[in-house]
């Protein structure tokens, strides 16, 4: 059983998130809720929840700002907010659950589904700490990205993922150094997160980081040559977004 606190400004999300819960998922207890950054603090530090339904977006500041006044987590968190972009890219960054409001249930199911393959470790601190981290840093180039793999989530800088090759339902991570890492989400993800770092989808089934393009070689249907001398398909589809990238 987990216990959990809902923290959102307006009082209808969190009856209804509530009330959501105690139909859709019994392994957990609703302790308690907060109408805001301030109230929240208080709140978490009476009641000692094992996970937070945090609000984004709030009338005193946003849930981020609630944590970093918080500074330790001994909590997992999922994120709820009504927009589709505001910090959305910033959590998926440090691979953490959020839900769009109004909250689908069974995306809820999915997000409480998580919470036991968690709940014995320190990942959701660390991930919380890579958050707060990325949404301070001003600077792209010292970006890190949380990859969830079977095992555990591995902090990488952004700077030094080379390239990322579909695996079906997962994807495998060709970081400097030689080192490889499958993590447990599609292509497709990874493209949309990554497009605004120079990385350019030149496949179906490959994302490259244009910094390490050594090569592209036009016969046998086109193909780029890594800086670890790797060769990745080009397919015809997507030469002519390549080729514009080298030409700028």
């Amino acid at each position: 059983m987990f216990r959990a606190l809902i923290i959102d400004d307006i009082d209808n999300c969190r009856i209804t998130l509530a009330q959501d819960l105690k139909d859709y998922c019994p392994n957990i207890e609703v302790i308690g809720e907060a109408d805001g950054v301030m109230n929240g603090i208080i709140q978490i530090a009476a009641k000692q929840p094992d996970v937070v339904f945090l609000d984004i977006q709030m009338k005193d500041g946003t849930g981020f700002d609630m944590l970093e006044k918080l500074g330790e987590f001994n909590f997992q968190v999922i994120f709820t907010t009504a927009l589709d972009s505001y910090g959305i890219k910033a959590i998926k960054f440090s691979a953490l659950d959020y839900l769009l409001k109004p909250v689908d249930p069974d995306e809820l199911v999915k997000a409480v589904g998580k919470l036991e393959a968690v709940a014995s470790t320190n990942q959701t601190r660390d991930s919380i700490s890579l958050l707060l981290e990325n949404m301070k840093n001003s600077q792209p180039d010292n970006r890190r990205i949380a990859l969830s793999s079977a095992e555990k989530i591995h902090m990488v800088y952004v700077k030094d993922i080379i390239r990322c090759e579909s695996q079906g339902a997962y994807t495998l991570f060709y970081l400097t150094g030689g080192e490889q890492i499958l993590v447990t989400k599609n292509l497709k993800e990874f493209e949309l997160l990554l497009e605004e770092y120079a990385f350019v989808r030149v496949h179906h089934s490959h994302l490259i980081n244009f910094s390490y393009l050594k090569e592209y070689i036009k016969k046998e249907g086109g193909y780029a040559v890594m800086t670890d001398d790797t060769q990745v398909p080009v397919s015809f589809r997507k030469r002519t977004k390549l080729l514009e990238m080298i030409g700028q």
